[in-house]
């Protein structure tokens, strides 16, 4: 509905140049004069950051009576509405409303509202300041229409356009730049043209607009404007920069080019918009083109230049090249530093990331600011260090470094990362202007944490406040959903999002919801929901599929999932390892070395589990089978120690290699987790909490260890694998056991075509004609896990392989 449909209506008394509401009765003491009334106040306006801090200095106005004084309640709704959040806002309307309104304060008003995208609050103001008899000026006409422009309400953008018209603002440059990037943003891309081409003069940001306009929807001939900005190297280098803040990096380089071409010589800051997009591209070739000019023409004294070629080096995953640049720079800023301390947490290197960080430390005249701390907060995350990130938190405090909501967000990431979701909840508790990105972090805090319940509830306060959820906040929204198991709430909110959201699901919330139904064992609803996806479904969305295979012993259906991951993304490994491991619950091993040997000519191999524990400031790796710890003989007695006093039974189910039981046994004790866990129970002092982080899932034998330990040695144990956190304690664990376990025979569903025992005939009788096929199947799958068979007479590895088919064949009837 147009807000504004009524304003060309209005009385001829609206566009006199009143700046005033008429006299109020009321109103005469609020005119009283006062001599620097604003000096008088203890607290200085300007350095009011915060709405505690408005409100204080509201305080202090009214205790030396100046609360009504015209001039300090201006400017004090001036600088609430920069601010700019909710209650900034709110606090500057309660105090409009009870105090004379002026232009100014209007102005003030409408600009913080359209700002903040309370689009709608805006224009009625704008409407209300008409009704009042105030008339628009130059300033108030781009904030309206700045409202229109975040809201793509045209119709009302055109009424306003007609009131520019009528009010005779319409050759006032700034009000022409506001007409243009609002028809733009609209997408009317005619009007745009049509105000535009009757400008008498245009500046950066006039182009600037038009061009934008033209980007955005793929005219790309109407954006580059050849017989105009191709020869102004200044508007040609404002026209790339923009391209490059836009994303529109082949866009940045085509204006850069056909600058060249007519004769203009690129100049620092064009190469600076070359290199950005080299690094956006992803280029290297054209990345060290560029950097080739940049040396021919001395360019490389400049810092930012210096700066942009190590962010592309890193970007391109040249770390060597880009370090030996930041070595070569005599005048390192902050901006150089956060720039090699980025690569690095990009490139996955957290520890050199951190490590960088600390020689930072050392450098005097460089102090971290909040893009650095952000950046290592998000490397401390990854790491899942917690004494670091509680440092991390310190310094931020201790230094003083100013906490915005993206510092703030990151804080809380890092920490929910690192298995702390109560100081993280802490921290976004303590945020007074949340945004969405806040709300998403703190829903995948909680999911990730096993607190689905809390996770839809902050979902649902956020939707409450007014906010408008994106992709993103779905995706954690669903997540909690599915590792919660969740499975009505999940579907609601599927249901909700293009519904009540606007907000069309892509890949990944179909792989959310394929995740979500697969785990609750709801395996062919899964799939029709696959089938029925508007878009080719992912690699990622069959696996999730198959995992759920996995769990549930459904081999028919996690053999054509893996087909289809295998056409879609051939270097997957996980798909292969969990196929062989489907195979090896349902004893097809025959199937298992398929598996493997496709894997080995694709020279493809499983990741070793490892597992990270920190003590006291110290991280630990261990890996799956790795016994060169220095601390070896400790850790394998308190393993003994576990398994033999306190009687924890080794899921042997959780092997799945064709190994004896004592072979299986030990391999389940060479985990790389309960390797970590050990060297954390002789390491620690009693009571403290023990932290893992796993790159793999945490398997159900050491899930079961590690509550059995939590409740022998009283300790909270908090496992964090690729997956989800398991806070674990007094022997329960926060998943519930949800997904942490092993598929049992009796669950694996199969055609009775396909015998479930390669020895069985299709009628379930047992065949000796196959007999000497399975033994050579044997003896090649043996052969490849162990290099004492192949010494063998021929007859010792039959009598080896007959023995292993033993365990197969029991119960079977001899024909």
């Amino acid at each position: 509905m147009a807000i504004l449909g009524t304003v060309l209506h209005l009385s001829p008394m609206v566009f006199a140049t009143s700046t005033s509401r008429p006299f109020l009765p009321n109103q005469t003491h609020r005119n009283k004069p006062t001599t620097n009334s604003l000096s008088s106040p203890i607290i200085s306006l300007k350095n009011c950051k915060t709405i505690d801090e408005l409100k204080l200095f509201h305080h202090s106005l009214a205790k030396q009576g100046l609360d009504n004084d015209v001039s300090a309640i201006t400017k004090l709704v001036a600088r609430s509405c920069e601010l700019g959040t909710r209650e900034s806002l709110t606090f500057a309307r309660k105090l409009f409303d009870v105090s004379y309104g002026s232009r100014y304060m209007y102005n003030s008003l409408i600009r913080g509202y359209a700002s903040s995208g309370l689009c709608e609050e805006a224009l009625l103001l704008f409407l209300r300041m008409m009704i009042d008899g105030i008339s628009p000026d130059k300033y108030t006409f781009p904030f309206g229409l700045s409202a229109c422009a975040k809201s793509r309400t045209i119709r009302d953008g055109a009424q306003i356009h007609g009131l520019v018209v009528r009010m005779d603002y319409a050759k006032d440059l700034f009000v022409q730049n506001s007409l243009v990037h609002f028809y733009a943003e609209c997408g009317d891309l005619v009007c745009a043209r049509n105000v535009f081409d009757e400008m008498p003069q245009r500046n950066v940001v006039s182009w600037t607009s038009m061009i934008c306009g033209y980007a955005r929807r793929g005219f790309a001939k109407e954006a580059l404007f050849e017989q105009y900005g191709a020869r102004n190297l200044d508007l040609s280098n404002a026209m790339a920069s923009n391209y490059v803040r836009q994303g529109l990096t082949k866009e940045a380089l085509d204006v850069l080019s056909l600058m060249m071409d007519s004769g203009v010589r690129p100049d620092r800051i064009s190469m600076l918009s070359a290199i950005s997009s080299c690094s956006q591209l992803k280029n290297i070739l054209l990345g060290k083109s560029c950097h080739g000019y940049v040396m021919r023409n001395g360019f490389e004294s400049w810092d930012n230049i210096c700066n942009a070629l190590i962010d592309m080096y890193m970007k391109c995953r040249k770390q060597d090249t880009a370090v030996k640049m930041f070595d070569r720079m005599l005048n390192k800023t902050v901006v150089t530093w956060n720039s090699i301390i980025a690569g690095y947490i990009e490139n996955g290197m957290f520890e050199e990331a951190i490590e960088v960080f600390r020689s930072m430390q050392g450098q005097e005249g460089v102090d971290a600011d909040g893009v650095t701390m952000m950046s290592i907060a998000s490397a401390c995350g990854h790491l899942g260090a917690l004494d670091l990130a509680k440092w991390i938190y310190y310094y931020i405090e201790k230094n003083g470094t100013q906490l915005d909501v993206r510092l703030s967000t990151s804080l809380v990431d890092m920490f929910s990362r690192c298995g702390d979701p109560e100081t993280a909840m802490s921290i976004f508790n303590g945020l007074a202007n949340r945004d969405v990105s806040a709300w998403t972090v703190a829903i995948r805090a909680m999911a990730m944490s096993g607190n689905a319940e809390r996770a839809i509830e902050l979902f649902d306060e956020m939707i409450e406040q007014g906010l408008k959820p994106d992709g993103v906040v779905f995706v954690g929204a669903l997540t909690a959903c599915s590792h919660g198991g969740l499975v009505q709430q999940g579907k609601e909110i599927f249901e909700s999002m293009k519904k009540l959201h606007g907000v069309s699901p892509e890949d990944v919330h179909y792989g959310c919801m394929v995740d979500l139904l697969s785990r609750a064992g709801l395996l062919e609803e899964a799939m029709q929901l696959i089938k029925s996806m508007p878009l080719e479904p992912n690699d990622v969305i069959w696996n999730s599929l198959l995992a759920a295979c996995r769990v549930h012993g459904n081999v028919e259906m996690a053999a054509y999932a893996a087909a289809k991951i295998q056409v879609l993304a051939p270097e997957r490994t996980g798909s292969y390892v969990l196929l062989s491991n489907v195979y090896a619950s349902a004893g097809r091993w025959n199937d298992v070395a398929k598996v493997r040997l496709s894997m080995k000519e694709k020279g493809l191999r499983k990741p070793p589990g490892t597992s990270l524990i920190e003590i006291r400031g110290k991280t630990h790796e261990f890996t799956s089978g790795d016994e060169s710890h220095p601390e070896m003989r400790k850790i394998e007695a308190m393993l003994d120690e576990v398994s033999r006093e306190l009687g924890h039974v080794p899921d042997l189910s959780s092997v799945l290699m064709d190994v004896d039981e004592q072979e299986k046994r030990f391999m389940l004790s060479r985990h790389s987790e309960k390797l970590a866990m050990a060297f954390g129970l002789i390491s620690s002092n009693k009571g403290t909490r023990i932290r893992i982080v796993k790159n793999l899932r945490v398997c159900s034998d050491c899930h079961s260890f590690a509550k059995l330990a939590s409740k022998a040695y009283d300790r909270e144990i908090v496992l964090r694998d690729n997956n989800r956190f398991h806070f674990i304690s007094q022997g329960k664990c926060s998943c519930n056991d949800f997904w942490i376990r092993t598929p049992k025979l009796s669950n694996l569903r199969m055609r009775r075509s396909e015998p479930m025992n390669l020895l069985d005939e299709p009628d379930g009788s047992f065949s000796f004609r196959r007999m000497n096929d399975q033994i050579q199947a044997l003896i090649f799958r043996i052969t490849t896990q162990s290099r004492l068979i192949p010494t063998l007479s021929i007859g010792r590895q039959k009598a080896i392989a007959v023995a292993d088919l033993s365990f197969d064949i029991r119960g079977a009837r001899v024909v």
